[in-house]
């Protein structure tokens, strides 16, 4: 699922169904990793977790309303985990064909007893390229299942938060740990932006004492990135305003005073992804400069001293043509040749000439200010 490219970048290919398959397939992919299940069980006084090997008694856990639970799927390499959720939890099939299609956009949708929803989790790796990974909630009364194909994430603040007790997340329900998921989402995208920032701040800088060719490299990069951020951050923004709006009963009135707070994070994220792109543009545009004048500066000192060497080089070549005044045989004198061939001192009164005459073009040209 995953492959190199020539820059050293991971890139993900996502499979695409094929034109005319059946909607609601579920795909599991050859090399999916092993699910992991961890079940997150809290109210007001207790937090425990617990690891799970499959989901067979999932619906007579999440059954005691006294308690809100959190489970955590990672590795969908288990067709019969999707058979459960689809036949206990009474799981739409178009659900779950998007859950294991992770190329889906951030999204909300509403279903008879859960709302499903995607975010798009965003982490920079250790060479700083950018990862794109799907998060899948379905969201009950008293539950939230996250479902991941991968087992990396940036949710551990959210697990400290459940552990350490504090606030609102253990007594606000389930869909304020779905809230409190996404907001961490979201202010990953901080980070990595500010990230973003600082390297291009370093780049002006590279631009303004040694421009190079990695400059532009390393901009385009970056913009490439902001753009994938932007095909992000609009839908998210979109997917919030559609958590403020909805009518369901699973989001509380208290979860959407939270989510408008996200809702704003999120658009603060658009603007800052749009002045990034503005300055990566600029630093591109200023290299190419930079890059135009130093060839003008480069071309300019050509001109000068093909300009300088052009009448001298046409002064060696007249004399180079080498007539001789004489008939080498009968002695006899040629008219209208070069009788300077045969003057004494022709060759220093040549030189002192030249010299004569780059000296007044140098003169001419620093007049000009070509020199400057």
């Amino acid at each position: 699922m995953y492959k190199r490219s020539r820059s050293g970048k991971k890139k993900r290919h996502y499979i695409l169904p094929k034109a005319g398959t059946s909607p609601g397939l579920v795909y599991i992919d050859e090399n999916a990793l092993k699910p992991q299940i961890t079940l997150h069980q809290l109210n007001e006084k207790s937090y425990q977790t617990k690891q799970l090997d499959n989901l067979k008694d999932i619906v007579k856990i999440i059954a005691d309303k006294s308690f809100t639970f959190w489970i955590e799927i990672k590795g969908f390499g288990s067709p019969d985990l999707f058979d459960t959720l689809g036949r206990d939890l009474n799981i739409n099939k178009l659900v779950l064909e998007d859950i294991t299609r992770t190329y889906q956009r951030p999204k909300m949708e509403e279903y008879d007893g859960y709302v499903f929803a995607v975010s798009r989790m965003l982490l920079l790796d250790e060479d700083k390229n950018l990862e794109n990974d799907q998060l899948s909630f379905i969201l009950t009364d008293n539950a939230l299942f996250t479902l991941k194909d991968t087992y990396g994430d940036c949710l551990e603040p959210v697990r400290q938060r459940l552990e350490a007790g504090k606030g609102n997340i253990r007594s606000a329900g389930s869909s304020y740990i779905m809230y409190a998921l996404m907001d961490i989402i979201v202010d990953t995208y901080f980070e990595i932006l500010g990230t973003w920032s600082e390297d291009l701040d370093l780049i002006e800088d590279r631009l303004l004492d040694k421009p190079d060719k990695s400059i532009m490299y390393d901009t385009q990069l970056i913009k490439r990135n902001l753009i994938n951020i932007r095909r992000v951050s609009w839908p998210e923004r979109d997917k919030l305003n559609d958590m403020l709006r909805s009518d369901s009963p699973l989001i509380t009135d208290q979860t959407k005073l939270y989510v408008r707070d996200a809702y704003d994070h999120c658009i603060q994220i658009i603007d800052i992804v749009e002045s990034l792109k503005e300055i990566s543009a600029s630093n591109i545009d200023m290299y190419l400069s930079i890059i135009s004048n130093r060839m003008n500066e480069i071309m300019k000192v050509l001109t000068i001293i093909s300009s300088i060497f052009i009448p001298l080089t046409f002064i060696a070549g007249v004399y180079g043509m080498n007539f001789s005044d004489k008939d080498p045989i009968t002695g006899k004198l040629m008219p209208a040749n070069m009788p300077e061939l045969y003057q004494p001192h022709g060759y220093l009164y040549t030189m002192i000439v030249m010299a004569i005459i780059a000296v007044l073009q140098v003169i001419y040209f620093w007049r000009k200010g070509w020199f400057k």
